[in-house]
């Protein structure tokens, strides 16, 4: 029996997913203290409960994801509006030395990912799918290489990639919160904090004016700038699908809201920056509740031993690379911990799961726009396309032999 959950329905059970894991988060002090989104929290037991219904009484929920995604590109539409030709120049050294880290650890996945499989005595092709094919590549990128792969002789490359991506996505918002508290911790980052080592925010320059809620034409204006990103932007991969290039949707929606952001610039038209802030909150804690709830665990139940010994050793790998390599060439500051935390998220799950482990740092500690500039940059601009030839590269060893293109 299956019952599927959509329109009005998912947006209030996802609502509610978030309050859940909320009151979970405030309930169980290490969780806040580590900083692990609610987002994560709620949308991993609301899975558990779903697979716990299908197990026992027999009913597959399933839920329509085609909200989720419009959501994605919401979120990836206000980045773009946040995105300045100004802000892009300052951010210029910082994003080229983090591009660098991500490369240097699509290669460190994609070694460690065939080394288990040849320990694990199966085809070294399975191992991509437990490295960055999965892993930093997210759901996408493993349905894409998983459908080559099994047309080339490598049985059920897609159900291995979506496996690992789904727990990837699980492991990158757990991981990256308190690999931020740690470095904060261990560097006396604490009074550097733009909330101070109390965390409080009185103690902010600007506590004195308080940010209101922005007019309705505000608020309408930004909708209307949101829904031409979204439109224009599939306009766009639909002319470059005709050409021959396919892209991903966020990233054209994204790119669509630059060139609004900076035509507003030159034209001196001011965006309001609190209108666009609450809508890339909302799409984005509610794209994670619904990415995360909406997971079938039970279908990865039969290979879920081996996926979560190649899923720890990859965890340790990301957290000893975040801590020692990430923080160390961002600066050893402030900044360069919550990057840490963000690089986290994007190297084991998505760019969404980087932005929330980076939102649950810094509404404990303080912003950082450094971070919130250099994590969606490199996201959606440069790691797919890194990690395609990452992958294409490791496709040309010999022991790859499934491999047809």
């Amino acid at each position: 029996m299956e019952y599927t959950v959509s329109g009005a329905n998912i947006i209030v059970l996802a609502v509610a997913v978030w309050f859940a894991g909320t009151y979970i988060n405030r309930r169980l002090p290490f969780l806040e203290r580590h900083s692990i989104p609610v987002a994560v929290t709620g949308g991993l037991l609301c899975s558990l409960l779903v697979a716990a219904i299908h197990t026992a009484l027999g009913i597959t929920i399933i839920f329509d994801t085609a909200l989720r995604d419009l959501l994605l590109l919401t979120f990836f539409s206000t980045i773009g509006l946040s995105a300045r030709i100004s802000l892009l120049k300052d951010g210029g050294r910082a994003l080229a030395i983090l591009v660098a880290a991500a490369a240097t650890l699509l290669i460190l996945q994609n070694t460690t990912g065939v080394g288990l499989a040849a320990l694990l005595g199966v085809h070294p092709g399975y191992g991509l799918f437990g490295g960055s094919v999965s892993l930093a590549g997210g759901h996408g990128t493993a349905i894409a290489w998983g459908g080559v792969a099994e047309q080339a002789g490598l049985e059920g490359a897609r159900e291995v990639g979506i496996a690992f991506a789904t727990f990837g996505l699980i492991a990158g918002g757990m991981i990256g919160g308190p690999i931020a508290e740690r470095l904060i911790a261990r560097h006396g980052l604490q009074d550097s904090c733009p909330l101070g080592p109390q965390g409080k925010f009185e103690d902010l320059p600007d506590a004195d004016h308080p940010r209101l809620l922005p007019p309705i034409s505000s608020a309408l204006g930004t909708l209307m700038l949101l829904a031409i990103c979204i439109q224009a932007g599939d306009l766009m991969n639909r002319f470059l699908f005709n050409q021959g290039v396919t892209l991903p949707g966020f990233l054209t929606a994204m790119l669509i809201g630059i060139g609004i952001a900076n035509a507003a610039d030159a034209l001196e038209i001011e965006l309001d920056p609190v209108a666009r802030e609450n809508v890339a909150e909302l799409s984005l804690q509610l794209f994670l509740a619904m990415s995360l709830m909406s997971m079938q665990l039970w279908v990865l139940a039969g290979a879920v031993g081996q996926i979560l010994l190649v899923l720890f050793v990859q965890m340790t790998v990301i957290t000893l690379f975040a801590i020692v390599i990430v923080f160390r060439v961002m600066g050893r500051n402030y900044d360069a911990a919550v990057i840490a935390a963000g690089f986290a998220g994007l190297g084991m799950g998505a760019t969404p799961v980087g932005i929330a482990n980076m939102n649950a740092v810094t509404s404990k500690y303080g912003p950082s726009p450094k971070a919130f500039l250099v994590i969606p940059l490199v996201g959606a601009f440069f790691l797919d396309l890194v990690n395609a030839l990452v992958i294409k590269t490791f496709l040309a060893f010999p022991m790859m032999q499934f491999a047809g293109s």
